[in-house]
């Protein structure tokens, strides 16, 4: 399994409403970025879109931890299989670190291709995240 990781974020909310709004997949329209997902279909637990240049992919939530982790993996056919997994930690009230880790199984060549592109992807993802709106409620 090959291991990617993002920078570690800072989102200025509490984790409950982080971990409510990321364990619901119908929220996640809102986090990415429309020009590169296309034909997006979700449900609370499980998604389905398409990536410009890689395809049609899914995703399925397999895994919570109340307030602290977050964990998906791929769903249906994919280019490659991968779990995600968003880690978060409350350092202060109102103040809670986010960090995202891709483990996939990858070749050594698809590893080359695509780790930049991940790299990417998870701190894109990471950012949208820490800086989302959470409503107060």
């Amino acid at each position: 399994m090959t291991k990617f990781e993002s920078d570690i974020k800072q989102a200025y909310h509490n984790p409950d409403k982080i971990f409510s709004f990321i364990s619901n997949f119908n929220n996640f329209e809102h986090l990415i970025p429309q020009d590169k997902i296309k034909n997006w279909q979700s449900d609370e637990d499980s998604c389905r879109f398409s990536v410009e240049g890689i395809g049609e992919a899914g995703l399925r939530i397999v895994d919570k931890e109340p307030f602290k982790t977050v964990k998906y993996s791929t769903d249906g056919k994919v280019p490659f299989n991968f779990y995600l997994w968003v880690q978060l930690k409350q350092v202060a009230e109102g103040d809670t670190r986010i960090k995202l880790t891709i483990k996939a199984e990858l070749n050594a060549m698809m590893k080359m291709m695509v780790a930049k592109q991940v790299k990417k992807f998870l701190n894109m993802l990471g950012d949208a995240i820490a800086n989302y709106h959470y409503p107060n409620h």
